[in-house]
């Protein structure tokens, strides 16, 4: 079964933390860290890749925080895997494996198709949907708490 990092799935449900959740105000990491049990050191290496990559854009101050750089139906879950990766790759490179025949002629070429058929998925998947998805299962957004509509 193909599987992501615990990194890449802590990437991906911090974006959708932050779009879900967004108010008036930007998100704080640590209440992400509440809402989701995203452990701090994992999640502001995470943050800040995010925000060198585009995806998010931080706000400095006490009520600083997290926002989407860009809106919703914008960013996809695949940018999100692909920020993540590259920042696993520069961190932990993998040793070059000298592979049999079989496996640089067969198994590699398979492999690297799947994984691209993976991404082209993921590609397809929006923060929108996922917040769609959130709010379909009667999640509740604590950013819309905090919206004030009064004049």
């Amino acid at each position: 079964m193909f599987r992501l990092s615990r990194k890449t799935l802590f990437a991906i449900e911090a974006v959708l933390d932050i779009a879900y959740n967004a108010g008036a105000v930007p998100v704080q990491s640590r209440e992400i860290t509440r809402r989701q049990g995203i452990p701090r050191r994992y999640l502001e290496q995470v943050l800040q890749n995010l925000v060198r990559a585009g995806v998010l854009s931080g706000v400095r101050g006490p009520r600083g925080g997290y926002r989407l750089a860009r809106e919703r139906r914008r960013i996809t879950v695949g940018e999100v895997v692909r920020v993540i990766l590259e920042m696993e790759t520069r961190t932990d490179p993998e040793d070059e494996i000298d592979t049999s025949t079989l496996g640089a002629a067969v198994v590699g070429p398979m492999w690297e198709s799947v994984s691209q058929q993976c991404m082209e998925h993921l590609d397809a998947i929006t923060i929108q949907d996922l917040c769609n998805q959130a709010r379909d299962a009667g999640i509740e957004s604590e950013g819309a708490k905090r919206l004030d509509y009064t004049i």
